[in-house]
């Protein structure tokens, strides 16, 4: 596996972690926290060069980051944070199909 593959998998991980906090702290709630990374994700897919240039496998995965994230905000059990691959099969299972699948 790519080293790169494995430091982006605990970057992720760790924004999470800091989400939760901010969330526990009252500084922020977790629907602000949704709302941002939802705007993430369409500014992402938005961009000229992602609709036109790259394939819908692609677009997935320049939009996984924030995908995974608003999982992981969203995870209300208020246990300990989901695997890194608990996570990212959420996000395969939740995503719809691409426009080209339609």
């Amino acid at each position: 596996m790519n080293t790169a593959n494995l430091q982006l998998e605990g970057l992720l991980i760790a924004i999470a972690g800091l989400n939760q906090m901010l969330v526990a702290k009252g500084l922020v709630s977790i629907e602000e926290i949704d709302q941002c990374l939802a705007r993430s994700e369409q500014i992402v897919l938005g961009d000229d060069r992602v609709s036109e240039d790259l394939s819908p496998a692609h677009r997935d995965a320049i939009a996984f980051p924030a995908r995974l994230l608003r999982l992981a905000n969203n995870n209300r059990d208020g246990a300990s944070m989901p695997s890194f691959t608990a996570l990212a099969r959420k996000v395969g299972e939740t995503k719809g199909p691409d426009n080209d699948q339609l």
